[in-house]
């Protein structure tokens, strides 16, 4: 039998906060960073890794919630781990004493989502298999029984979930062999940084629309006069065949939201992305119906699948943006597919931090194959910053997502990354 023997965290830390890298209205210089675990085996060269991604200041209190909860998992055989998943992965989420932080948000709850990850990075590992094939050649009733229903049976049921599972089974051949053929679609937020030069934002859209992309993400809430000016700039690089969609990172309150995006003058923008707090529900639903025919996306601060949920029975989002490292792993992550699946709202997940394409795509990969299938509605967040301290980078070709087929979840860094990038030890801060 193949054991659990060990856990280590590192405080990664990459300087991006310097060149205005990650910028928007409300975090204008993170520098974005890795809580990073590593799990140990007893088999020698079998580890499981995985991260939690912040921007700077509390990655170290991140490790230390990490550190604490993957002492759970110390012990457990790595055999038949796959059916034992969703079971450790409710321990974890619902620990007596960590739930008293959260309960199910914040940092021990992501936490959790760590340890969790990891175990997956071991499974594919063992199976030789990318994360996204492992999900999607489990049976419905092993995808099922990764949910925690609780709080959730008002909106999905288990035989609910089961029978969504059930109706893609028959398809999921034809799914896998297109993903592997063509990819998922990509869109990209490079070029819409807040703190960029109007220099730096029109060469990177025209870098952008050279490698493909046919949706650019661009940053706002700092002046409306700079947001109009930005726009109006960014609409006569990349011309009329471009979408453009905004991102306020939260910034405004809900009057604030709708009077800013009317007073943008643009019906044509895809989407705005966290106009509000990700807490307020039904602001959401305000903001949603204030600004038609402009639609709201919104995932990647939403702390747990019960937000999701009232989220999606409210109306309040028209595009779920799901995050990888936000909520309790990869278990919890499926829990939302499933909802917005229900509910027919497309799944577009959110990338732009250290580690999160390689890791999210795995999960769109999965929804396109075993869940909502392949269609026009599901676009996958891109963000050309770090990709070269991954084992398996991420791989984009004209514009789209690339399946990949090593074994893994997607966030293994490079063990010379880890070391010079450690915030307490590593060259990159104490040369």
């Amino acid at each position: 039998m193949t054991t659990i023997i060990s856990a280590t965290t590192h405080d990664v830390r990459f300087p991006t906060g310097k060149h205005g890298h990650g910028s928007d209205a409300m975090n204008k210089d993170p520098d974005y960073s890795a809580a990073y675990l590593i799990l140990e085996t007893d088999q020698e060269g079998l580890s499981g890794h995985s991260l939690v991604f912040t921007i700077g200041r509390g990655n170290d209190l991140q490790c230390e919630s990490i550190a604490q909860l993957a002492e759970a998992v110390i012990g457990e055989n790595i055999e038949g781990l796959v059916d034992r998943i969703g079971d450790i992965g409710r321990d974890l989420v619902r620990d007596s004493q960590m739930r008293w932080l959260g309960p199910e948000k914040g940092i021990p709850h992501m936490a959790a989502g760590g340890v969790i990850n990891a175990l997956w990075d071991l499974v594919c590992k063992v199976e030789q298999k990318p994360l996204w094939q492992v999900l999607a050649h489990l049976s419905p009733e092993q995808l099922t029984n990764l949910i925690d229903f609780r709080y959730l049976t008002d909106a999905l049921t288990p035989e609910e979930a089961l029978h969504i599972f059930q109706e893609m089974e028959p398809h999921r051949a034809e799914n896998e062999r297109i993903l592997l053929e063509k990819g998922l679609p990509a869109y990209t937020t490079t070029p819409g940084w807040l703190g960029y030069t109007d220099e730096t934002m029109v060469r990177l859209a025209h870098e952008a629309i050279a490698d493909g992309f046919t949706l650019i993400k661009m940053k706002v809430g700092g002046s409306l006069d700079n947001d109009r000016h930005r726009m109006k700039l960014m609409r006569e690089t990349v011309g009329p065949d471009i979408t453009l969609a905004i991102d306020a990172n939260q910034v405004w309150d809900v009057p604030d939201a709708i009077a800013w995006i009317k007073g943008l003058e643009d019906d044509k923008i895809h989407w705005v992305e966290e106009p509000t707090s990700p807490d307020d529900i039904l602001g959401h639903k305000a903001i949603q119906d204030g600004i038609a025919p402009i639609k709201v996306a919104t995932g990647e601060h939403v702390h747990n699948r019960i937000m999701v949920k009232q989220l999606l029975q409210s109306g309040a989002i028209s595009f779920l943006q799901i995050d990888a490292t936000r909520v309790a792993g990869v278990n919890e992550n499926i829990a939302m597919i499933a909802m917005a699946k229900k509910f027919g709202v497309p799944v577009c997940p959110h990338a732009g931090g250290v580690g999160l394409c390689e890791m999210v795509q795995h999960l769109a990969m999965f929804d396109s194959v075993a869940v909502s299938g392949h269609h026009d509605g599901r676009v996958v967040e891109f963000v050309d910053h770090l990709h070269e301290h991954f084992v398996i980078p991420t791989v984009i070709d004209k514009g789209r997502y690339i399946a990949p087929t090593t074994p893994g979840a997607g966030a293994e860094m490079k063990a010379e990354s880890i070391r010079d990038f450690d915030y307490q030890t590593g060259k990159e801060w104490h040369a």
